[in-house]
């Protein structure tokens, strides 16, 4: 059986502030959080990504009263990224009524702690993501989330197949290039990854219009 193709809405916090980037870079505010949710529970999308982007940058625990809140106003399965470090907090949110967990920095510290949360929550449960940035000789770098560090280029398929190895149930497949810019999505990016793997991949980056959501799919995403 097919899965169903998934629109997914990515909203990004700071310091419990909603706010957009252009390229990883220079944060603005754009308003509450929760309203937010309000206005994506109307339109009934599949899902939704909350990424705390202060968290991880600044190696601070997630703020679960502000997830609880979250979780609470949202009417879609809700996946939440930022700051998650162990299995204590992973657990933590869960018991607040998220489905699943995003984790970044983590895979580049501690693969084995992935495998962990995988044997305690199910693959189902555990979202990897990787923000990719194209390398001035055409290639993909990977960039740490909580240090901002460019990997080398040939690390990119290294740690992708080390995160299915672990046993993650989704990619997440952020196109830092493309962030904000409404210029369309990597679609080579987007092959070269779901050429990969097996698992479902969540492209983010660059869409627009119905018509890029649907060259995403075509091109190999799932979501």
């Amino acid at each position: 059986m097919m899965l169903k193709h998934r629109v997914i809405p990515t909203l990004l916090i700071q310091n419990g502030d909603l706010i957009k980037t252009c390229k990883f870079k220079n944060p603005e505010y754009i308003g509450d959080p929760v309203n937010a949710i309000k206005i994506f529970n109307e339109k009934e999308v599949d899902e939704l990504i909350v990424l705390d982007i202060s968290k991880s940058k600044d190696g601070i625990e997630p703020d679960y009263s502000l997830i609880e809140e979250f979780a609470g106003e949202c009417f879609m399965p809700l996946t939440y990224g930022g700051g998650i470090k162990n299995l204590e907090q992973a657990s933590r949110i869960f018991r607040l009524g998220v489905e699943k967990i995003c984790v970044n920095s983590l895979c580049f510290e501690t693969i084995e702690t992935i495998k962990s949360m995988v044997n305690r929550f199910g693959s189902q449960s555990i979202v990897a993501s990787l923000d990719v940035k194209k390398s001035v000789m055409g290639g993909y770098k990977l960039q740490n989330s909580s240090t901002s560090t460019l990997l080398n280029a040939g690390y990119f398929e290294t740690h992708l197949q080390q995160l299915l190895e672990a046993g993650v149930g989704e990619i997440m497949l952020g196109a830092i290039d493309k962030d904000g810019t409404l210029t369309g999505p990597d679609l080579k990016l987007i092959r070269r990854v779901s050429n990969q793997i097996k698992v479902p991949l969540i492209s983010i980056g660059g869409i627009s219009s119905l018509q890029e959501i649907k060259d995403s799919v075509d091109a190999g995403a799932s979501a």
